[in-house]
This record gives C-alpha cells, structure tokens and sequence, in this order.
C-alpha cells in the first residue's frame, strides 16, 4: 500500500516530469495549441493569435498610443471558476494541494526569478484610424504563473497522456475550457509583456535586430525559445504606491528594460524608497534627446495572445541609427538574468546583432524554437520594414 507521503512525491515527480516536458517543448507545444483556434487569429502567419483591432494597418508611433487607468479592485484567477487548476497541482507531503501553481513551481522547480509584484492589468484596447487607446487597472505578477504557466502544463499533461501527439480536445482542458476565447480581456486577468524588437540602422535598407534566447533555469514562463530583446512584464518598477503612477508609460518601461537587457543594469532603481527621477535619469534622457531628433523611433505594432500560455505580448519595434546605437551601448550585456543575446560572427569579427533580412526573418519565424510573440514581431517589422527603415 502507498503511503500518503510516497503518493505525494509521486505526484510532485509526475509535476516536475511534465513541467520538463513543457519547457523542453514549448515551441512544438504552441504548434499543437494553435490548432485549437481559428485559423484566421493569427498574427502575419505566425502562433500569435489577435483579435482583427488589436493589429493597426500600419506601425504607429509610440506617442500615439494612449494610456487610460480605471480603478478596479484585484481579480485574481479565471471568471467564474477558479478552481479548475487545482487538478494539475501536486500533493504536498500532508496530503493536501499546493494553493497555487506559483507555489507549486517556488518549492519544486523554482527559477532563477520568481517574485510576485503588483503589475498593470490589461482591460480593453481600443483602436481607431491612426490612433490607439488601452485601458489598465492593477493586478499582480502571479496571474501570469497561476493562469498561463498553469494553462501550457494542463497541455503538456494531456499531450503526454495521449502519447500520440495529437491535438487534445477542449474537454480534456477544463482550464483552458473554463477561459474560453483567450482574447477576450473580461473573462481573465491579463498581465501584458511589452516585447521590442530592437533594430540598429545602419542605411535605410541595412539593419541589425537583437535576439536573445530564454533560459529555463532563470526564467518562470518561456524558456528554451528564443524571442526579440528586450522583453518585461508592463508593471512597476517597485511596489511602492508612488510607482504605480510614475511608471504607468510604455516607454519609460521599455527605457529600464533596455538598461537592464542590454547594459546589464541592475533592476534596483531605488524606487522601494522614492519614484524614479527619470528626468534625472542620463539613459532616459538621452534617449529622449534621441526621439525628439529622430534618431530613434519607437513604434507599436498591436498585441497579441500566446496560443500554449495565453500569455499577451504588446508588440513594439524600436529604431536606434547606428551611431546612436553604438554610443548608447558601447559594449552589448552577451549574458543577463533572464538569458543571452543571439550573437552571428563574419571574417572580421562578431556583429552587433543578427543581420535584419528576409532570411534571418523566416529562419526565425518558421524553423527556430521562437516565441509566438517573436515571431510575430520579426514578420510584422519584415512586412513594414519601408516604413520603420526611412526617416
């Protein structure tokens, strides 16, 4: 007879033997999840799924996007049920479940970086002609490890149980059934990453593009895959209240996680004690130096829902020429905590980044282990690369 502590252990060996099998194949994963939606979903042929008005005709620019704060109340896990994970989730040795996959995930298998921390949640997207509108209130960090990192390992469970290979039907995903259409912003709390792909122009039809691949053992969600650099979590710096406010900007985001993808920078910007300054700040402003003068360019390209994870990805291309790109970051950060940057190598010496063609697009896009997100990304920027290459 198995003991109560024997049948735990085997229910967390089971968790961890699946949650390897995740991270070992998300990609395939994703290929398989995609099945599940309608085709016409997805984002410039890739896994990305969207909604027709999450993808404007054409790269806005960053200024253009606005930002609008409704005061909700937290709402943690899935509308109208927020039990039906629970299934998945291992014994502890007193027989009882883990309260939470996050919980699950600190004590068996924990990454390099796993922290709650108060985050913006997404709540709709408006957009209209050459103008977008989204509107945010607060949430937290952990509803992307307790909905989406629970959603890809119920997956990968009934994958695995099947041993075929096939694409599991609905009914054998009670969490994914319970949430229904992945795009729809009510039925869930949805915490978007802001991913960018970054070019360095060096003529207006020469650029490189900064990949980086995910390292498994330092990363929660997404590891194994490659995706365009630098990627974050939309929240704030700190949990602080005061930054809830002073860091509630796109770009100011997307400034810290080119500091600390790029650079290497710390994450402490001292915001536990006071806002950031970021008028203060000699990164931020010479890159807005650099915007008013054009010579860098930040766009948006829509947003779109990770079909394995339903993890959603606001879609940003920024444009540094050259010369900026070189005094800004003399000496590129090849590792950080969440991975290491893609790096190619000619006679001479190593490139800056990957070449930004046709070729290095589709090598990506279709035969590397890439996040839907990525790929995405490196399509969309392909398809208007007139557009974001000329100034």
């Amino acid at each position: 007879m198995t003991s109560g502590r024997e049948s735990a252990l085997q229910t967390q060996e089971y968790w961890r033997h699946v949650r390897r099998h995740l991270n070992g194949h998300r990609h395939d994963l994703a290929g398989l999840a995609t099945r599940l939606y309608p085709a016409s979903w997805r984002v410039a042929d890739s896994p990305l799924l969207a909604r027709p008005n999450w993808i404007p005709a054409s790269p806005m620019a960053l200024e253009d996007l606005k930002l609008t704060w409704c005061e909700l109340p937290i709402q943690r896990g899935v509308a109208g049920d927020e039990s039906t994970s629970s299934s998945d989730l291992p014994l502890r040795g007193d027989g009882r479940r883990f309260a939470s996959y996050a919980q699950a995930l600190a004590e068996l298998d924990p990454p390099r970086l796993l922290e709650d921390r108060a985050a913006y949640r997404l709540l709709d997207v408006g957009l209209r002609a050459a103008r977008a509108e989204l509107s945010f209130t607060r949430g937290s960090y952990f509803d992307v490890i307790d909905i989406c990192e629970a959603v890809a390992h119920e997956f990968a469970t009934s994958v695995l149980a099947s041993g075929s290979g096939a694409v599991p039907a609905m009914r054998q995903l009670p969490l994914r059934a319970s949430i229904g259409d992945p795009t729809d912003l009510a039925c869930r709390p949805v915490i978007p990453a802001i991913s960018v792909l970054t070019l360095r122009r060096a003529s207006p039809g020469a650029a490189e593009c900064l990949l980086h691949w995910r390292d498994p053992s330092k990363v929660a969600s997404g590891g194994g895959l490659y995706q365009v650099t630098p990627v974050g979590i939309f929240q704030p710096s700190s949990d602080a209240t005061f930054n809830e406010a002073n860091d509630f900007d796109l770009w100011r985001s997307i400034v810290r996680e080119l500091s600390e993808e790029l650079l290497g920078a710390s994450e402490d910007h001292g915001s536990d004690r006071r806002p950031i300054d970021y008028d203060r700040w000699p990164l931020y402003t010479t890159l807005a130096t650099a915007r008013r003068n054009a010579m860098l360019r930040v766009f948006w390209l829509g947003l779109g829902v990770d079909p394995l994870t339903l993890v959603a990805d606001l879609l940003a291309v920024a444009v540094f020429e050259a010369e900026l790109f070189d005094a800004v970051f003399p000496q590129l950060a090849a590792t950080n905590d969440e991975g290491q940057l893609v790096r190619m190598h000619n006679e001479a010496a190593a490139t800056t980044g990957v070449p930004f063609t046709e070729q290095t697009v589709e090598r990506f896009a279709l035969h590397e282990p890439m996040q839907p997100a990525g790929a995405a990304l490196l399509r969309l920027a392909w398809r208007h690369r007139e557009a974001l290459l000329t100034r």
